[in-house]
C-alpha cells in the first residue's frame, strides 16, 4: 500500500520540528538570578562565615543540577560579600548589590547588621533570609526579612532549662553589647530566674572593648556574693558573644575565682576557630567545664546535613553547625520560590508571600524550614558542644542536646 505523499510530508515536519526545538531548547541561554551572601569572612564569628560561603556555593552547583535536568530555565549564581560583621559594611554590600538588581540575600549573620539592613529592604524589593540572628527584638510580622534559625527566647529557654538542671542556683550574665546577644542575655537570664534561679545581669560590654578587667572584677564580686548565697558549686556565669571571648578568657584565666565556676555560652561562640587557637583560653574554656548552645542537627536527617558537612569541611577545613546548614536549606526554599513563580515576581508582597509557602512546604537537612507569623523559624532544638584537648590539639565535642 502507498502511503500518500502528505502524510509523508507531516511525518517529516514533525521529526524535524521535534529535533529542532530539542536543539533550540538546549542551547537557549539560562537566566542567572544573582544571590548575594553577607558573611563575616575575615571578621568576628568567620566560622559561620566561610562555611556560609562554602554552603551557598554547594548548593548553587546542586541547584543549578537541578534547574538542568528539569530543562528550566533558571539557573542561581552566588556572590558573597565579607561584612566582618560590621553593620555598616553589611549596609554597603546590601545597597551595592541590590542596587544592580540582587532580590535575594543569605545572612547577615548577626542581629545589629540585620537591624541596619532591615528599613532598607522595602525600598530594593528583595528578600533577605538570615541565618544566625536570633534577637526578640526584630521578630517582625510582614517584613521582607526571614529567620532560619530559632530565636533567642527559643534558645535562652534552653540553655537555662540546663544550666538549671545541672544544679546551679546562681547565674551572672554578661553580654557584648549587640542586638543578638543582648537578646540572648535577657532570655536566658529571665528564663533563669522563672525556672527558680537567681540571676543578676551585668552591663553589655561594647563592641571594640578588648580590655575586660571590668568586667572580670564584676563577675568576680557577683560570684563571691551567690556562692555566700547558694553555697559552692551553684553558681555559673551565662556570656553570651563572639569571637572576643577569646580575650576575656585569656584574661580570667589566672584568676581562681573566676575558674572555680561553671561558664556557659551563646550560640556565636559554638564552634569558634578562635577558641581552639588560643591555648590559654582554650585551658579557661576547659577548666571551667564551658558549654555552648548551637541550633541543632536533627538525628532524622543525618542522611541529609552529615554529606554536606563533609562537603563543606572540604572546602573550609571548619565543622559546620546548624547555622551553616540552614544557609544550604534556604538556598533551595529560594530556588523553589524561583521555580513556584516562574522567576522573580516584581511585587515584593507577591515574592514575600510565594516565599513564605515555599518555606512553609519544604524539610531539608535540618528539618522542617516552617516559619512563625513572624518570619523567622518555628521551632528547634540545640546541641550543647565543649572542649576538650586530644594529645596538643584542642577541638569541640558534643556535650549533650537539649530536650
Amino acid at each position: 500500500m502507498n502511503t500518500p505523499k502528505f502524510l509523508n510530508l507531516t511525518v517529516f515536519l514533525f521529526i524535524l520540528s521535534f529535533f529542532l526545538g530539542c536543539t533550540l531548547k538546549d542551547h537557549v541561554q539560562p537566566v542567572s538570578i544573582p544571590i548575594g551572601g553577607l558573611a563575616s569572612l575575615t571578621g568576628n564569628w568567620s566560622s559561620l562565615g566561610l562555611t556560609t560561603k562554602a554552603a551557598m556555593e554547594i548548593a548553587e552547583e546542586d541547584i543549578n543540577a537541578y534547574f538542568s535536568g528539569k530543562h528550566s530555565p533558571y539557573r542561581v549564581s552566588v556572590q558573597a560579600f565579607d561584612t566582618r560583621l560590621e553593620a555598616d559594611k553589611a549596609v554597603d554590600s546590601f545597597t551595592s548589590a541590590a542596587g544592580t538588581g540582587t532580590r535575594f540575600f543569605i545572612g547577615p549573620q548577626s542581629s545589629a547588621e540585620l537591624a541596619t539592613i532591615l528599613p532598607l529592604t522595602a525600598g530594593r524589593t528583595a528578600l533577605v533570609i538570615s541565618q544566625g540572628s536570633t534577637a526578640g527584638s526584630l521578630a517582625i510580622a510582614d517584613d521582607p526579612v526571614f529567620r532560619f534559625c530559632p530565636a533567642d527566647k527559643i534558645e535562652g529557654a534552653a540553655i537555662a532549662k540546663t544550666i538549671y538542671g545541672l544544679g546551679i542556683r546562681g547565674l551572672v550574665t554578661l553580654a557584648r553589647n549587640d542586638a543578638g546577644n543582648v537578646g540572648l542575655q535577657n532570655a536566658t537570664g529571665n528564663s533563669f530566674a522563672s525556672a527558680g534561679g537567681e540571676t543578676q545581669a551585668l552591663t553589655p560590654y561594647g563592641t571594640a572593648v578588648s580590655d575586660f578587667s571590668t568586667q572580670l572584677a564584676d563577675l568576680k564580686a557577683r560570684i563571691l556574693a551567690l556562692t555566700t548565697t547558694h553555697g559552692a558549686g551553684k553558681v555559673g556565669v551565662y556570656l553570651a558573644s563572639f569571637d572576643e571571648c577569646v580575650s576575656l578568657f585569656t584574661q580570667a584565666a589566672s584568676d581562681p575565682v573566676l575558674r572555680s565556676v561553671r561558664w556557659f555560652g551563646g550560640d556565636g561562640v559554638a564552634l569558634s576557630a578562635a577558641l581552639l587557637a588560643d591555648a590559654d583560653a582554650a585551658d579557661f574554656a576547659i577548666a571551667t567545664q564551658f558549654m555552648a548552645p548551637t541550633f541543632g542537627l536533627p538525628d532524622a536527617y543525618k542522611t541529609s546535613w552529615e554529606p554536606l558537612m563533609v562537603r563543606i569541611k572540604a572546602k573550609t577545613g571548619i565543622d559546620a553547625d546548624a547555622f551553616g546548614i540552614a544557609v544550604y536549606d534556604a538556598m533551595w526554599v529560594i530556588a523553589k520560590t524561583i521555580e513556584a513563580g516562574h522567576g522573580v515576581p516584581a511585587d515584593l508582597t507577591t515574592l514575600a508571600s510565594l516565599f513564605t509557602t515555599q518555606a512553609n512546604a519544604y524539610t531539608g537537612a535540618t528539618g522542617s524550614t516552617q516559619l512563625d507569623s513572624f518570619g523567622d523559624r518555628a521551632s528547634g532544638s540545640f546541641d550543647y558542644f565543649g572542649l576538650e584537648k586530644v594529645g596538643s590539639v584542642y577541638q569541640w565535642k558534643l556535650a549533650g542536646k537539649s530536650e
